[in-house]
This record gives structure tokens, C-alpha cells and sequence, in this order.
């Protein structure tokens, strides 16, 4: 079982697209047995336990994907860097907040979801909160990108054993 958790800043827009995203693509390849995936965030404390953004919500409906209405936003917690095998950052700076609080013996579980896709050239998703719908919808072919060529890796590359 692949376990992994897609963090961003506040846990309610690009690390719930991509859980919808990767939910998509892991039951289009009836792959889902496979995977456990969940979402959590550097910079919680305003949007703790809320739902996704209703425009993260609209943006996946309007594309076809898997709904995160039953998704609430948390903080990431020490004992995640442990429980889940790959740990996935939404951009550069959600990645430092990272490595400042996950132990050195767990770095090389830190990835950015965009150094999984093949397709794009770019680093990071950009944060879409303070946008339009169309910000939403670009992070979505964005998030698409990076769980497509990450469901492929975990597909391809077995996962060494738990300690």
C-alpha cells in the first residue's frame, strides 16, 4: 500500500484538488486497493476543520472529478512524517515548512507534486485562494499532471519495507 499525504498551506484548496485528482485517476486504473491518500496543511489555524473552498469543489465538479466534500482541512502532525511514505508539497515554500519540521531521518519523503509530472515545466502549483475560478482550473491540470505521473512511479517502483 502506497501511502501518501499532499500538503499546501491551509488544506482547503490545491492539496484537496489533488487528493480528488489522484482519487480519479487511482479508480479510472482500478489501482485504489493500492493507495492510501489523504491532505493536510502547513498553515491551518484560521481554516481548521473546515470543508475544501466551494471553488476548489465547483472546479473539480466541472471537470469530472472525484468530490473532497467529506475532506477537512488539518494541520500536519509529527506523527505524519512517519505514517505515510511519501509526503507531497504544493510549491517550494510549503516544501521549506516542511523539511523545518520533519526529522532528518524522514527527508527523503519530501517531494513537490510537480517533480512527479512529465508534462509541465513547472515547479510549483500556484496557490489559486486569492483568484478566480480560472486559477482553481489551472491548479486542477496542474494537480492532474503531478498524481498522474505519481500514481505511475508507485506503479512502476516497489516501496521498500516499513521499519
Amino acid at each position: 500500500m502506497h501511502k501518501i499525504l499532499m500538503v499546501c498551506m491551509a488544506n482547503i484548496c490545491r492539496s484537496p484538488m489533488a487528493v480528488g485528482a489522484m482519487q480519479t485517476v487511482v479508480l479510472a486504473r482500478r489501482v485504489e486497493h493500492l493507495f492510501q491518500i489523504d491532505s493536510a496543511g502547513t498553515h491551518v489555524r484560521r481554516h481548521a476543520g473546515q470543508r475544501p473552498d466551494p471553488r476548489a469543489i465547483e472546479s473539480m465538479a466541472r471537470f469530472g472529478y472525484m468530490g473532497t466534500l467529506n475532506q477537512r482541512s488539518r494541520p500536519i502532525m509529527p506523527g505524519d512524517f512517519g505514517r505515510f511514505d511519501l509526503i507531497i508539497a504544493m510549491d517550494e515554500d510549503n516544501l521549506r515548512s516542511l523539511k523545518k519540521i520533519c526529522p532528518p531521518e524522514l527527508q527523503q519523503k519530501l517531494y513537490r507534486l510537480l517533480d512527479f509530472a512529465d508534462t509541465v515545466h513547472e515547479s510549483d502549483i500556484p496557490d489559486p485562494y486569492f483568484g478566480n475560478a480560472a486559477g482553481f482550473d489551472r491548479v486542477l491540470s496542474l494537480c492532474e499532471a503531478g498524481v498522474t505521473g505519481l500514481v505511475n512511479r508507485c506503479l512502476r517502483t516497489p516501496l521498500e519495507p516499513q521499519r
